[in-house]
Order: C-alpha cells, then structure tokens, then sequence
C-alpha cells in the first residue's frame, strides 16, 4: 500500500515537496470494521468513501491503521482513509496520515452520522463540540483541538429512551437505502467543491441540502 501511495504522488521522479502540501487533502470517513457493521447508520462515513470511490474509479488497499485510496481532481491530490481503529478509536489513524503524509488541518475533512439531523441532511462545519460522537471526541484529542473540518450526516434520531446505541449500530430500512443512492451524489459533489472551492464556499452551497 506504501508502494502505491508513493507511486500516485510522485511528481517528475520525486515525492510532492513541502510547496505542495495545500494541493494533497485527507478526507476521512468514519465507521466500524467487520461485516456486522457494514450496513449500520454509525458507518455511514464508510458507505460515503466508498460510494466515491466508484465515481472516482479508485480502490481502497489495507494498509497502516486502515484501508486508503487515493484520487486527482484538476491537480490536487485527495487520499481517502476509512480508518480500522474501530469508531471510537478513530484519531489516531486521522494523525498518522496527516503527519505521514504531511496534510495541513484546514485540508483534513471528517465525515460521520449524526443523530441530531433528519435522515439525509447534510451539514458542514469547520469547528464545533463532538456532539457526544466518541469518534469525534478522539480525533479532538488527538488533534488537541476543536477546529477542523467535519462533515456530518443525518441519520435522525426515531430511537426511544436508551435505545441510541441500538438505533446507530442498526441497519437502514428499506426507505433510507433509496433514499441513500441520491445522498451519495450530494456529497461527493460536496466533497469535490471543498478540495477545489474551499470549506465556506462549499458550506454556503450544500449545508442543510
């Protein structure tokens, strides 16, 4: 996987400098490995990379800390990484591709569920509180701050008292799986735009779409 990622980022017989660091992009989807989790509302970050991959026609390969791909769009250079720390786990993947691969935060996109928004809305932010998202809450400590880009999507909250966890680690009904194949286009148009029109332009366009 080491192989590939420096294959894809090598430029004229060597690796992208330091001047290019804001031409690579790290978007992060969240989730949980193994097939029990698949097709759960928490890996809703996994389902959306790899939704994108098919548009894009890339692949992902297991390497360190999770399975990565990596894509172009008109120069800049996006790798994708579901990380396989489990969810609650997931900042330690998030630093070491931004350290190893020399991503710049305001270049870093997380995206997640979020039981606070109906199904299917879409919101983007470039700071904000973990919202109790114990993925969140790990990448915020192990970025030693609140201000970076997430992206997160609504899975709604049709749960009773302290059935959250049921509900998340649930499967999506017959509806939501539609409803789920537009969604996919949305957001990676929307993740398009932030690599090459930038977070506000990108917010203004697609929050709450």
């Amino acid at each position: 996987m080491f192989q590939f990622l420096e294959s894809f980022f090598k430029l004229n017989g060597t690796l992208l400098d330091e001047k290019d660091a804001m031409k690579k992009f790290l978007v992060v989807g969240l989730g949980n490995i193994g097939e029990e989790y698949a097709e759960t509302r928490h890996n809703i970050g996994f389902k959306i990379l790899d939704s994108l991959a098919r548009e894009e026609d890339f692949i992902f390969e297991t390497a360190k800390l999770g399975d990565v791909g990596a894509f172009k769009v008109k120069g800049r250079s996006i790798i994708c990484l579901k990380p396989s720390t489990y969810m609650n786990r997931s900042g330690k993947a998030v630093k070491y591709w931004m350290d190893k691969e020399n991503i710049p935060l305001e270049n870093v996109l997380i995206i997640t569920d979020d039981i606070n928004l109906s199904f299917g809305t879409i919101r983007l932010k470039t700071k904000g509180s973990d919202g109790g998202h114990n993925g969140l809450k790990d990448v915020q400590q192990y970025l030693l701050t609140a201000n970076y880009n997430r992206l997160r999507f609504g899975v709604g909250s049709d749960f009773g008292k302290g059935k959250q966890i049921d509900y998340v680690l649930g499967e999506w009904n017959q509806e939501e799986k539609d409803a789920l194949v537009e969604r996919y286009g949305r957001i990676n148009a929307l993740i398009r735009s932030f690599v090459l029109s930038g977070v506000n332009r990108t917010m203004n366009e697609y929050n709450g779409t």
